[in-house]
């Protein structure tokens, strides 16, 4: 069982920046944020494929947030930018241990392994 241990979450002003990160204790497929705010659901935002380190991001933060990652580390990096009061959530890494084709890329059901969450907050 791979275990996901986030870190970097806290309070900011908007139009701060802040960096998350994501250490795995094993190899993962892909490996994905997702992040849920009050009263809403829980939103994929930023993807980042094993194989070949190519991401995507949901409409929300692109251009605004970028998606990293050091295999060496088994760690992913969230370089959020530009933060708006709006991002603020319950931020979660997650990844897969296989390919999952059920569902599309960002589905957080195609997900085996979930961070604890880190809490993401932009003051206006």
């Amino acid at each position: 069982q791979v275990q996901l241990v986030e870190d970097g979450g806290g309070s900011v002003q908007a139009g701060e920046s802040l960096r998350l990160s994501c250490a795995a204790s094993g190899y993962t497929w892909n490996t994905a944020w997702f992040r849920q705010g009050p009263g809403k659901e829980r939103e994929g935002i930023a993807l980042i494929y094993t194989r070949d380190g190519r991401t995507e991001y949901a409409d929300s933060v692109k251009g605004r947030f970028t998606l990293s990652r050091d295999n060496a580390k088994n760690t992913v990096h969230l370089q959020m930018t530009s933060l708006k009061p709006e991002d603020t959530a319950v931020y979660y890494c997650a990844a897969k241990s296989q390919i999952v084709y059920e569902y599309s890329p960002m589905d957080p059901r195609g997900f085996h392994y979930w961070g604890q969450g880190t809490q993401v907050t932009i003051s206006s």
